[in-house]
């Protein structure tokens, strides 16, 4: 198959701070139970909500290029670097952590959102000066029709820059109505649907339904063209990531560091 498809019960989940902070994770650390270890430099995916709000202290990264994406609500960030910011609704946040920085995050109640790790060359990257950088939903472009909207997070126009070979949109589908992803060959298209009962994909022949919390991935062999449908009679809400389908160099835990 072409399409991959997984049932929250085929991803890993998470708690922390006493279980006020709980975690979806399409994409797990090893271990955690996922069936989907990484697309290419797409290695981590947790999709976090706090009902109560909840904290995580201070603790550190190395190497990796650290998403963090708000649906809804605020999370307060400060680090080692000297930080200290809030993001809202629609806003991200992203460290490239290169040869270290800790941080600690504030999760106000109701929020919801994701926590994406990218893995550029470690090699280079544990040799990079840390970076902390905070974007507001109306900085990102948004393309408008009857069709729904997309919002690029990641790709032409958007102003997050990443060392690892990404593209990331979010998109809302209006009920019945569908928009098309073109996928070079090479690459995955990695989906996660949040809002909405389901959508339906149409991918090199194949089609099939993507319900509501269920994570998909469509790796293509050649250009192709990728179908995502809005199901049922509600609209839908679809996060979308390209990334190449291979890493194309040595992950972090196979470089010999001197």
């Amino acid at each position: 198959m072409t399409i991959r498809i997984f049932s929250p019960n085929e991803q890993a989940v998470g708690a922390f701070d006493g279980g006020t902070i709980t975690e979806q994770k399409p994409i797990g650390f090893p271990g955690e139970g996922s069936a989907v270890r990484r697309v290419g430099p797409l290695f981590y995916w947790a999709w976090f909500q706090s009902k109560q709000g909840g904290r995580l202290p201070l603790h550190p990264h190395r190497g990796f290029e650290i998403l963090t994406y708000v649906l809804q609500g605020e999370v307060n960030h400060r680090d080692s670097l000297g930080r200290e910011s809030m993001v809202g609704t629609g806003g991200a946040q992203v460290m490239q952590t290169g040869r270290g920085v800790s941080h600690a995050e504030d999760f106000r109640a109701g929020v919801s959102g994701f926590q994406i790790w990218f893995e550029p060359y470690y090699g280079d990257a544990i040799k990079r000066v840390p970076t902390y950088t905070q974007y507001e939903h109306e900085q990102f472009p948004a393309l408008s029709d009857e069709d729904g909207v997309v919002k690029t997070i990641i790709g032409p126009g958007a102003p997050i820059d990443l060392v690892a070979d990404v593209r990331m949109w979010d998109v809302t589908l209006e009920a019945g109505h569908s928009r098309a992803f073109d996928i070079p060959a090479g690459y995955s298209m990695a989906g996660l649907i949040v809002e909405g009962e389901a959508t339906q994909w149409a991918f090199e022949g194949e089609t099939a339904d993507v319900p509501h919390r269920h994570f998909a991935v469509a790796d293509a062999a050649d250009d192709s063209l990728l179908l995502v449908q809005a199901g049922g009679a509600q609209a839908a809400r679809v996060i979308m990531i390209q990334v190449p389908t291979e890493l194309g160099y040595l992950p972090y835990n196979k470089i010999p560091l001197t």
